[in-house]
C-alpha cells in the first residue's frame, strides 16, 4: 500500500477515516529516519494494526545556541524509508500548521524538565512535551513509541501521559547503536572521522560504569573514561555524567535499590551527543 502523506489537520483526519477498523500507532519524528527510526517502526507494528509516522522538525524544542537551522531535513529520503516499514501515514505539517501565531499555552515540564539535560537546554522539554500532546492529540493513536535512548524526554512523557490522563500506551524502545557502540542519531552525520573517534567514549565510558555495582563505583568508572576523552585530539567537553532515578530524574544515592539511568552528554566539535544506559543497583 502507498503512504498516505498529511500535511494538515483535514488530511489528516481524512487519512486516519482511510485505515478503517484496527489500532494505530503513532512514532513521532524530527525526520533525518535512520535505523534507530526504523527500529521504532517495527516495534509500532508489533504493538498495532497501523502505524503512523510524525515528521516535524519542532521549533519550540531548540534553544538559542541550538542547531535548529543546520537540523537535516530529508523528506523523500524519510518517505522512502516509511514506505519499505509500511508505514500508512506520514503527518509532515508546517510550523504554522501546529501553532498558532500568538499561541499562549503551553506544557510545563516542571521541576523534572530542569534536571539533568533540562539544566543545560532551558525549555527543552517543555517544547518537547507540547509538540508531543499536540501530535496525541492530532493523530489519536493508540500507542506512541519512543527510543530510550532519549530516556529523560521519554520519562517526562509518560509521566506528562499519567498526569493528563492521556488515553494512550507510550512504549519505551531500545537504543539502537553502530557496530562500534556509538548510539545512532541524526546528528552523527556532523562528525568527522577523529570527531566520532572521540564520540565513542560516550558509549565506552557507560560500558565502564555500567560494569560497576554500587552508584559511587558507577559513577567513578564512568567518569575516568570522560576524563581521558578530555585530552583526546579532538577533545570531549562534558557536559554532564548523572546516575539517576528511571522515573524522576533525580540522581541516586549509595542506598539506592533496583534501576537507575546512567546518562552522559557531551560535545565533541561542535555536536552534541546524548547516550544512556540502564544499570541495576541491588543495594
Amino acid at each position: 500500500m502507498d503512504v498516505i502523506v498529511a500535511a494538515d489537520r483535514a488530511d489528516l483526519v481524512k487519512a486516519r477515516d482511510a485505515l478503517g477498523e484496527g489500532s494505530l500507532a503513532l512514532v513521532p519524528t524530527m525526520g533525518a529516519l535512520h535505523e534507530g527510526h526504523r527500529s521504532l517502526i517495527r516495534l509500532a507494528h508489533e504493538h498495532a494494526d497501523h502505524v503512523a509516522v510524525s515528521i516535524f522538525v519542532n521549533p519550540l524544542q531548540f534553544g538559542p545556541n541550538d542547531d535548529f537551522s543546520r537540523y537535516p531535513r530529508t523528506f523523500d529520503a524519510d518517505l522512502e524509508v516509511c514506505a519499505e516499514e509500511n508505514v500508512r501515514v506520514v503527518f509532515a505539517p508546517s510550523a504554522d500548521e501546529m501553532y498558532l501565531p500568538d499561541r499562549q499555552i503551553g506544557v510545563s515540564s516542571g521541576e523534572m524538565g530542569t534536571i539533568a539535560e533540562g539544566a543545560f537546554r532551558p525549555g527543552h522539554f517543555d517544547g518537547v512535551l507540547t509538540v508531543v500532546l499536540k501530535l496525541l492529540n492530532l493523530v489519536q493513536p493508540d500507542v506512541a513509541i519512543f527510543g530510550q535512548k532519549d530516556a529523560q524526554q521519554l520519562a517526562l512523557i509518560r509521566r506528562m501521559a499519567a498526569d493528563l490522563n492521556l488515553p494512550v500506551s507510550i512504549v519505551g524502545a531500545p537504543t539502537v547503536r553502530e557496530p562500534d557502540g556509538l548510539a545512532l542519531s541524526s546528528r552523527n552525520r556532523y562528525l568527522s572521522a577523529p570527531e566520532r573517534a572521540t564520540a565513542l567514549s560516550l558509549s565506552k565510558a557507560l560500558r565502564a560504569g555500567a560494569a560497576e555495582a554500587t552508584p559511587s563505583a558507577i559513577l567513578r568508572a564512568a567518569r575516568a573514561v570522560l576524563d581521558d576523552a578530555a585530552r583526546l585530539d579532538p577533545p570531549l567537553a562534558l557536559d554532564y555524567v548523572e546516575l539517576v532515578d528511571p522515573k524522576t530524574f533525580k540522581p541516586v544515592g549509595e542506598a539506592h535499590e533496583g534501576e537507575a539511568v546512567l546518562a552522559v552528554a557531551a560535545k565533541v566539535g561542535t555536536t552534541r551527543l546524548i547516550d544512556n544506559v540502564i544499570v541495576p543497583i541491588s543495594g
